[in-house]
């Protein structure tokens, strides 16, 4: 197909097409737009004289994915605030280094019992212990779980692997791309983006009155424009400065949550979200080439089983440590396990590198097999821990040890438990 309105439309229908589909089966709908992408993407075979495939388009669908992105994680900020945040700074500090110590340090063992070479490791410790912002703010969003006690742990990290993701891409891009890397460029890196994110938290916050006033503008169009305007060049800034545009996009919503205007925002951000968001996974889809997954299936397999125990150990301890409950510590482990948009960046950069060419198809297949597991296995929580609760040492309270009186209290409780997930 070469006209570029069509595909456009022709996406979009395909897209409602697996959401609906999506609805019926009452299953996460991510996988269905990735699965969908796959499908009709530029890699996919052509089936005889039709050519289905989404070519000329890809990059403009690529584009509408980078934005749904940003909505995402903007729409997740709002739902959360700065102050809360910064409550939780030291818990998050702690959380998040367990989370990227664990995950890291398997990364490296995994490549190194499948044999790898230590380059093709470091990519490989890179590809599993990034997990996706787009699909974990998608989650708690769909899920309604911003408001539980575990999010902002779960934000936090997400903020956390992105400072380490700024140091590990210049360790790594120095010793693959030039075959040496400098200490000191790799320090300011990290301080950049720490630094960076703090100022705008804290900044933000104190402009707080400013921004009231600022924002004061009856005109819908006229608020939308000076929102999304806001939101893009900060968003578009940190990315210059090797901060994820997703965190920008993240730590701009933090800051306005705290205004008088976050609930009119909120309202008017809505459907951005909900289309651009979609349009994301369907491009993520278009990225993956499905003749190519073969040759990696045990791989990435074995992969998974590696980072669903990982993250499950990790994300116990970051919530024991910050003292939430075992429930609220396994729905950490659970939410984050995805791995999206920063495991294939790592695997194009050992492409770039000149490393095994099984690390692309391994990372696609890996990311979707967690883009599948991710979602399900947040939804289903609450059987998850059920299962694990014995291993946990967590035994459910007898009807005679909690009493007639005690019996009927939990029985009233248990709808609002139920409602926090």
């Amino acid at each position: 197909m070469d006209h570029l309105v069509l595909e456009i439309g022709l996406a979009v229908v395909l897209i409602a097409i697996a959401g609906l589909l999506s609805a019926r089966l009452r299953f996460s709908v991510i996988p269905f737009y990735i699965l969908i992408g796959m499908a009709v993407g530029p890699h996919a075979p052509k089936l005889g004289v039709f050519d289905f495939r989404f070519i000329e388009s890809a990059p403009l669908i690529e584009f509408m994915g980078r934005l749904g992105v940003l909505f995402l994680l903007f729409y997740l900020g709002l739902e959360f605030s700065v102050g809360r945040l910064i409550r939780s700074g030291r818990s998050i500090v702690v959380g998040g280094t367990i989370y990227i110590a664990i995950n890291f340090t398997l990364g490296l063992l995994f490549g190194l019992l499948a044999g790898m070479p230590y380059k093709e490791m470091l990519v490989i410790a890179g590809i599993t212990t990034i997990s996706s912002s787009a699909i974990v703010a998608k989650v708690l969003v769909d899920l309604k779980r911003t408001a539980n006690p575990e999010t902002e742990m779960i934000l936090g990290i997400i903020m956390f692997e992105d400072v380490f993701l700024a140091v590990y891409i210049s360790i790594l891009s120095g010793l693959l791309l030039s075959g040496s890397t400098s200490v000191a460029g790799v320090a300011l890196s990290a301080f950049v983006a720490l630094a960076f994110m703090l100022a705008v938290l804290v900044i933000g916050r104190k402009a707080v009155p400013l921004l009231n006033k600022a924002l004061d503008i009856r005109s819908n169009e006229l608020f939308l424009l000076v929102i999304f305007g806001g939101l893009m060049v900060v968003a578009g800034f940190s990315e210059t400065i090797h901060v994820a545009e997703a965190i920008g996009a993240l730590l701009v919503g933090l800051v306005l949550a705290e205004t008088e205007h976050m609930k009119r925002i909120e309202h008017l951000i809505l459907p951005f979200r909900d289309f651009f968001g979609a349009m994301f996974f369907f491009s993520f889809g278009l990225t993956i080439d499905p003749t190519t997954l073969g040759g990696a299936v045990w791989l990435s397999l074995a992969a998974v089983a590696v980072t669903l125990a990982g993250n499950f150990a990790a994300g116990l301890l970051a919530g024991r440590s910050a003292g939430l409950s075992a429930k609220a510590s396994v729905n950490i482990g659970l939410t984050i396990v995805s791995r999206g948009e920063f495991s294939i960046v790592m695997a194009n950069l050992g492409k770039a590198g000149g490393l095994l060419a099984v690390l692309q198809p391994f990372a696609a297949l890996y990311v979707l097999l967690l883009a599948i597991l991710g979602p399900l296995l947040t939804k289903e929580s609450k059987r998850v821990y059920r299962l694990v609760r014995p291993l946990l040492g967590e035994e459910r309270p007898s009807a005679a040890a909690v009493g007639p009186s005690d019996t009927s209290a939990a029985a009233a409780s248990a709808p609002a438990a139920e409602k926090e997930g």
